[in-house]
């Protein structure tokens, strides 16, 4: 924005050097990029924002250097020489369209003489990097950049029936512009129009059929408010920009309407012209001001330094801000139209500091009121099981929460999917109802790029409907497939297998006080069919982990065997886990024994530990399954388990006839329980 040094002087004293008077202005925000010396005056390039376009005219710019420097802003007169006629008996003006265009005004000139304009204005021209074209564009032109109110000029004997409509283009409508282009409407375009047709765009650009000329002696002054989302659009749409449509997208002040006109009728009245009597204002639905509270406690917590209140007050007073004291520290501040940046009471305090100054505001912190983060039960436990995966080996993913028909009707959940109204693509039109899905189309890219190994896992959502309306359920999946750890010359590596991600599960329920648990054997649509399990807390099922279905690898062309778990954390939070007890370190040794059985195939781990848990074997820390074996030296349909008893005295060294005595008696119950036999040289003479 080009600002005219003589020109700021028509509003305030200011004798500053220039040097000076452009620190001042960049000590409160208003940034001069450059400036130059042109015929006596001083052109200063003022670097604007998009949220202040009350300084996109000088009286704006006069009233923040006015603030600071403490000067007062001389009045303005603007004197009319009026004819009897009314304007509104002379014009009709109807607003069709109010939310596009809440407040019109305008009024009439009569008897201009279209010439030249007179020295002080050209120089005003000019000094804006303009040229002078005649006095009536000049004076719309003035308007503009003193106020920065867009006005605009129509001859008044082309305007068809003396009637002012403000609407939606018409398809197929064509206004031509001022430089004879033909511009095609649309009927999301706002238009100024007569009786018959458009005769300017709104708030971008009159048209040349209702143009001044040098046969103009009526002139009709248009003065209003655009909503400047609309003025955007139009401009983007038409490719016009303009000076006008600058400032009206970026908010123009709506109560200045009338001044605006006002102005301008005066100045072409000064030039020989007489003006009707009134300006005609149409505002059917009257915008109420913004009103914020001040605190003056609150200046001092979001700067860090007491301001006096007397200051503050003058400030805001000086900035065209209406201050009311409620009471003392406390504020009512009505914001001026022209503001529009201001929405809050922090706003304000910036206006408080760029006046106070910057460099007055102390380089600390500080100190700031806060409160105690409400415990989220959830997410403590979720951010519990990430650890723990990540110690097994597991990595993070998140995925996408969109899901293909087709890979969904692969995986039958037997929950309702939900559709997306507007998906991005048909192969993503679902929420999804696993989160397995998304795993496995990790594993695939992983394993496009060369990884042998894939161990992830997500805690995410899952979405469904259920009773005709969509739930969200919070699960967590686990997949593993390929080589466990990195390769090694020396070692052979393992590939991941049922027991890592049994163990997996076994922990993160353990980890979370959630026991005693259990797994069952039980089909599910994921799983091949002896190779699922469904894991069990307090009688309800929480998840189910096994070996994923071929057909399901298939359609992702996997060729390799994939683990997988699923897991409700909905249902399993919902749970109240086991109280954390805790009991002082066991200074004294344990001792443990190892065993190995010979077993039915059949034998399941989860029904020996039940069995052992029954006996409530006293001084039994722990105990665990360590080998599993079947080969050429097991008899058939049989199989060689491993275990290792651990026994622990809390206030003595246990004694080996102890030890021996309660490791029989575990023995002699699994015998009978599942008539194994102890593998050769493991039997205990007793």
């Amino acid at each position: 924005m080009r600002i005219s040094v003589n020109w700021i002087r028509d509003y305030i004293d200011v004798s500053l050097s220039i040097p000076r008077l452009i620190e001042e202005l960049n000590s409160i925000g208003l940034l001069i990029e450059e400036w130059e010396e042109k015929g006596g005056d001083v052109i200063l390039d003022l670097e604007t924002y998009a949220n202040r376009p009350d300084t996109l005219g000088h009286m704006g710019v006069a009233r923040e250097l006015a603030a600071k420097l403490g000067l007062p802003i001389k009045e303005q007169t603007w004197p009319l020489t009026e004819l009897e006629e009314k304007t509104s008996d002379l014009v009709d003006i109807q607003i069709w369209d109010g939310d596009l265009c809440p407040r019109y005004s305008g009024i009439i000139v009569k008897g201009v003489q279209l010439g030249t304009s007179p020295d002080w204005l050209i120089k005003k021209i000019e000094a804006m990097g303009l040229k002078p074209i005649n006095n009536v564009v000049d004076v719309s032109n003035y308007v503009l950049f003193a106020t920065a109110q867009p006005i605009h000029i129509f001859d008044l004997a082309k305007i068809g029936g003396r009637k002012i409509i403000i609407r939606r283009a018409k398809k197929g409508e064509i206004l031509r512009s001022l430089e004879g282009e033909d511009i095609h409407l649309s009927h999301e375009m706002l238009v100024i129009a007569d009786d018959k047709k458009p005769i300017a765009l709104a708030g971008i650009i009159g048209g040349e059929e209702s143009a001044v000329s040098e046969y103009t002696r009526d002139v009709f002054i248009e003065s209003a408010y655009f909503d400047p989302v609309s003025v955007r659009k139009t401009n983007k749409k038409a490719g016009i920009q303009t000076d006008a449509s600058y400032r009206f997208e970026r908010g123009a002040d709506i109560s200045f309407s009338p001044q605006a006109a006002l102005m301008a009728a005066s100045l072409l009245t000064q030039i020989g012209g007489e003006a009707t009597k009134g300006i005609k204002d149409v505002y059917p639905k009257p915008k109420k001001s913004k009103t914020v509270v001040l605190r003056n406690h609150r200046v001092s917590e979001l700067l860090g330094v007491d301001v006096d209140e007397d200051f503050i007050e003058k400030t805001l007073t000086d900035l065209g801000f209406q201050v009311e004291l409620q009471q003392q520290g406390i504020w009512r501040i009505k914001i001026p139209f022209f503001r529009i940046d201001i929405e809050r009471e922090a706003d304000l305090i910036e206006e408080i500091a760029r006046f106070y100054g910057f460099d007055r505001i102390p380089a600390r912190i500080p100190p700031l009121k806060t409160l105690e983060p409400v415990l989220d039960q959830k997410r403590r436990r979720v951010n519990r099981l990430r650890q723990l995966l990540f110690h097994y080996g597991f990595d993070e993913v998140v995925n996408y929460s969109f899901f293909d028909p087709e890979k969904e009707a692969i995986f039958e959940t037997s929950r309702k999917a939900v559709r997306i109204r507007n998906p991005i693509s048909s192969r993503a039109s679902l929420l999804k109802t696993t989160l397995i899905g998304g795993l496995l189309e990790n594993i695939v890219w992983n394993r496009n790029r060369g990884a042998e190994g894939v161990h992830i896992f997500e805690a995410g959502k899952i979405y469904f409907s259920q009773d005709e309306t969509c739930v969200e359920q919070l699960m967590l999946a686990l997949v593993t497939s390929g080589f466990v750890g990195t390769t090694h010359w020396q070692t052979e590596s393992e590939k991941a297998d049922f027991f890592q991600l049994k163990g997996t599960c076994e922990d993160l329920m353990a980890d979370l006080h959630y026991e005693p648990f259990s797994f069952q054997e039980e089909n599910h649509p994921f799983f091949q069919q002896g190779y699922s399990l469904s894991l069990h807390f307090k009688g309800k099922a929480v998840g189910y982990l096994g070996l994923l279905k071929e057909d399901i690898l298939d359609s992702y062309s996997l060729k390799d065997p994939v683990w997988a778990a699923e897991l409700n954390l909905n249902e399993l939070f919902e749970r109240q886990p086991q109280s954390f007890l805790y009991s002082p370190v066991i200074k004294y040794p344990s001792m443990s024994r190892d065993v190995s059985f010979i077993a039915d195939q059949d034998v399941v781990f989860q029904e020996i530990k039940e069995v052992v848990e029954r006996l409530s074997i006293p001084y039994l820390e722990k105990f665990e399954l360590y080998d599993r074996f079947s080969g050429p030296f097991i008899p058939k349909d049989k199989i060689s388990l491993s275990f290792r008893f651990i026994f622990r005295h809390p206030k003595r060294t246990l004694l080996t006839e102890e030890v021996d005595n309660l490791q029989q008696k575990i023995i002699n119950a699994l015998k009978t329980s599942f008539n194994i036999q102890l593998r050769e040289g493991e039997k205990i003479d007793k």
